[in-house]
């Protein structure tokens, strides 16, 4: 978001806390990117979750790193300064770290850029080596395994090395107002630590270099990558504010055919897993993706936990999971989703709810195009349940469950075992949502659609 002027006029600086007040008085809950008429843009490093904003208040609530000391406040710009602010994983002292600009993870420590090439070069891994070795016709079905396969691992682990960011506890990762902040390439990994924030980023162009081709995925086997945007594994008290996933700018449709199937280098946008707990998701945007969030990473995650509040969010473009959800408590609330078909990402669901999920969905809008079937809109296994009213389709009061359960063997339940109550910001109707959020969502308050620098086309190697 562009800085504003310090000179601008009287009458523009009136609009601007009138905006935040009439924002306010529709129950919007916090807003960050209001502007201080004299000082800019409000010191969004130093915020922590509001009172009630979901399940990442409750208890102790999610500070982030907003008690950081100025030793422990950094502004980086590159990979090397990124990686050198976050530290170890098990420091727990509370830091800020401000990202300015976008920073390519796909660099040396020197800057330099990275390819997939440089990350096989030494392994023995080819792509070419890795189709004739795994040829279904001649290797049939079985697990991967061999010199090839280990090859191929053996270049992911240099590649992993590279991208992977641990965020230690206590920490608030946020982007700089107005650089077009964010990560192009890389995985923000939040693992097994309390007290987290990240904030107003563009997430983009997370890509496994080396996807692994099994056998055993189904009837005709998969390709499978490593690496979402942003990964939870054991993470509490998480709050996810303001940022922007995409692939952009290599989408699925120009992803190359390898075996009959498509070869995937996109794995999840944010993914919540491995028991993590207390999470809140809101005022993210969630574009040009397929399989976008994950809750609970398996039917046998972990009971008690992966309770997680997702709210005033755009998805857009997103062919499913959105989210899928396992397991947990799931409050999912003043959501816009548009099932338009956007850069080749046609949607099979929105919401699947499965494992004995318990998901409220309430006041939430949906766009329709043409021809397009409400039943189609949710997805589960027979043992999830979706609870909650006020949801809109092209504007229109509809009963998601029971459309979907008219068309579906396997049905939803329609009651769940808990009652939200950390519900700050609910708006009790969906109808202005999609005006409301189609401006104040994502990195910067906007998508960012300036090109990225990034490699050359991926899976190449």
């Amino acid at each position: 978001m562009a800085s504003p002027s310090h000179r601008r006029s009287l009458r523009k600086r009136r609009t601007a806390l009138l905006s935040a007040a009439a924002v306010a008085a529709a129950g919007l809950g916090a807003v960050p990117f209001v502007m201080n008429a004299n000082a800019g843009a409000v010191d969004l490093a130093h915020q922590a979750l509001p009172a009630k904003d979901g399940w990442a208040a409750s208890g102790s609530g999610t500070t982030g790193g907003s008690k950081a000391d100025s030793a422990h406040t950094f502004t980086v710009s590159t990979r090397a300064q990124l990686v050198k602010a976050l530290g170890s994983a098990t420091d727990s002292t509370p830091k800020i770290i401000k990202i300015k600009g976008t920073i390519d993870a796909n660099t040396d420590d020197a800057g330099k850029k990275l390819t997939c090439a440089d990350y096989a070069s030494g392994t023995g891994y080819s792509l070419s080596a890795y189709l004739k070795a795994f040829d279904p016709a001649t290797y049939g079905k079985k697990a991967p395994a061999g010199t090839q396969e280990k090859a191929r691992a053996a270049a992911q682990t240099k590649q992993k090395k590279n991208i992977v960011f641990r965020v230690p506890a206590n920490t608030t990762v946020v982007g700089v107002p107005g650089t077009k902040a964010g990560i192009t390439g890389g995985s923000l990994q939040v693992q097994d630590v309390d007290n987290v924030i990240i904030r107003n980023l563009s997430l983009t162009a997370t890509e496994d270099c080396f996807p692994q081709w099994d056998p055993t995925d189904g009837s005709l086997g998969e390709w499978n990558s490593n690496y979402d945007s942003v990964t939870l594994r054991g993470a509490t008290h998480v709050w996810a504010d303001h940022n922007t996933f995409s692939d952009a700018p290599f989408f699925d449709k120009s992803e190359q055919t390898h075996f009959g199937r498509k070869y995937q280098i996109h794995d999840g946008a944010l993914d919540i897993t491995n028991g993590s707990d207390l999470v809140t998701v809101e005022r993210n945007q969630f574009t040009n993706h397929d399989k976008t969030m994950l809750i609970g990473g398996s039917d046998t995650d972990s009971v008690g936990k992966l309770r997680v509040s997702i709210h005033h969010n755009v998805w857009k473009g997103i062919t499913q999971r959105a989210p899928l959800a396992r397991i947990g408590q799931i409050h999912l609330y003043n959501n816009v989703y548009d099932t338009t078909t956007l850069n080749g990402y046609a949607p099979k669901y929105s919401l699947d709810s499965r494992a004995k999920a318990q998901v409220v969905a309430e006041h939430n809008s949906w766009t329709l195009p043409s021809g397009a079937k409400v039943a189609k809109l949710l997805s589960g296994d027979g043992t999830g349940s979706v609870a909650g009213t006020g949801n809109l389709v092209n504007g229109k009061s509809t009963d998601l469950v029971a459309a979907y359960n008219a068309a579906n063997s396997k049905k939803l339940k329609t009651t769940v075992n808990w009652t939200p109550t950390l519900t700050a910001g609910l708006q009790t109707s969906a109808k202005s949502l999609p005006a409301e959020l189609s401006g104040s969502t994502g990195g910067g308050g906007s998508f960012l659609t300036s090109p990225l620098n990034r490699r050359a086309g991926p899976g190449t190697c």
